[in-house]
C-alpha cells in the first residue's frame, strides 16, 4: 500500500510538472527586442554628391528617405542629432554606395529639421522595430509627414543655410569636438584582449586600448580625437577588418 501511494505521488508530480510547463510555455511573452543602432557622422546630401559620384544615388530636398548600409530598404528609423537631442522619423531607402567614414546619408530637410551642424553632423541611427509600441504611431506621424513634404515648397530650405556657421559658434564646436571609435564591447577582459591583438596583427592601427566600462562590460576604442580629419582616418584604417557596428562615441 505504501508503495502505491509513493507511485501515484510520483505520476502526481510528474503530470503537475508538465501542465504547468505547458501553461508557462503557452503565455505570450512579452520580449523587448533591440534593434540596430549606430552612432556617427551623416552626409547631407546635395546634387555636387551624386554628379561627383561620392554618393550613388539622389534624395530628393523634402525627403524623409535615408541612406544606411546595414538596414534593410522600407526600414523605419529614427534619427536623432545627439548634439541637441531633435530627432525625426524617417525610412531606408534603396541601397547606395557613399562614403565608409557616415553612417548615413540625410536629405537636406531632415538635416533642417534636426538643425544639424555642418561641422559635427553627429547622429544616432535608430532602428524602430516591428514589435515596437510605438511604431504604429510613428509610422503613422511618418505617412502625415510625406504628405506636408509633397505640398511643401522645395525652396523652403536651402543648403547655404547649412553651411553658414557663425564664427563664435564655430569656436565653441572646435573646443567642443572630441570623440573616440567603439569598435566593440565584450563580457571579459580576456576576450578585448584577444581582438587588441587581432588589431595589432592585422592592421597598422597601433594604439587600440580597453576601457572598463563595468565589471561586465570592457570596450575597444580608438581614441580620443580632436579633429575630424583624423577621427576619419583612423575610422577608414579600422573598417578594413569589417567589423560588425564600429560607431563613433563623443566623449562627455
Amino acid at each position: 500500500m505504501p508503495y502505491k501511494n509513493i507511485l501515484l505521488l510520483i505520476v502526481f508530480l510528474i503530470v503537475s510538472n508538465c501542465t504547468t510547463g505547458n501553461l508557462v510555455n503557452n503565455k505570450p511573452v512579452k520580449t523587448l527586442n533591440k534593434g540596430f543602432t549606430n552612432k556617427g557622422f551623416a552626409l547631407i546630401y546635395s546634387e555636387n554628391l551624386y554628379k561627383q559620384k561620392i554618393v550613388s544615388k539622389k534624395i530628393s530636398e523634402r525627403s524623409l528617405i535615408i541612406f544606411q548600409k546595414k538596414l534593410k530598404t522600407d526600414t523605419l528609423v529614427k534619427i536623432t542629432n545627439i548634439l541637441n537631442n531633435k530627432s525625426i522619423i524617417g525610412t531606408v531607402g534603396k541601397k547606395a554606395k557613399y562614403p565608409l567614414f557616415n553612417n548615413s546619408v540625410l536629405s537636406i530637410r531632415i538635416a533642417d529639421e534636426l538643425d544639424l551642424d555642418i561641422d559635427q553632423p553627429y547622429v544616432e541611427i535608430l532602428e524602430i522595430l516591428e514589435n515596437s509600441i510605438f511604431v504604429a504611431q510613428k509610422a503613422k506621424t511618418y505617412d502625415e509627414e510625406k504628405k506636408v513634404a509633397v505640398k511643401a515648397p522645395v525652396d523652403g530650405i536651402s543648403i547655404n543655410d547649412l553651411n553658414v556657421v557663425k564664427k563664435d559658434d564655430k569656436k565653441n564646436f572646435d573646443e567642443k569636438f572630441s570623440y573616440s571609435i567603439k569598435i566593440a564591447d565584450f563580457y571579459f577582459n580576456d576576450t578585448a584582449l584577444i581582438l587588441l591583438s587581432r588589431i595589432k596583427t592585422e592592421s597598422l592601427i597601433e594604439n587600440a586600448k580597453i576601457k572598463k566600462i563595468s565589471d561586465k562590460k570592457y570596450r575597444v576604442y580608438l581614441g580620443p580625437f580632436n579633429d575630424i580629419n583624423s577621427l576619419q582616418k583612423s575610422y577608414n584604417d579600422i573598417s578594413i577588418l569589417e567589423f560588425e557596428n564600429i560607431e563613433i562615441i563623443r566623449n562627455d
